[in-house]
């Protein structure tokens, strides 16, 4: 297999994760499906993110992620 196509493969299972963690979230049903409104709660997150309050929000949404998770200590899903 070319490196293009394992690049490829590695790219769309990260982004089918991803999608995954946003079902699992329950914000597709919460939203109903409105895609606009979903992307713009995460273009809210990536403000948060580019603000003084990066770190407070990193924190926060770690937490409560690790704790959905079953998860003691903060570690990067992979």
């Amino acid at each position: 297999m070319r490196t293009w196509q394992v690049e490829r493969r590695r790219r769309t299972q990260h982004l089918i994760e991803l999608g995954g963690l946003v079902v699992k979230a329950g914000i597709v049903d919460l939203t109903g499906d409105d895609r606009a409104m979903i992307y713009g709660a995460l273009l809210w997150m990536a403000e948060k993110l580019q603000s003084d309050e990066r770190d407070k929000a990193l924190a926060l949404w770690a937490a409560k992620g690790n704790q959905a998770l079953g998860i003691t200590e903060h570690q990067p899903i992979t």
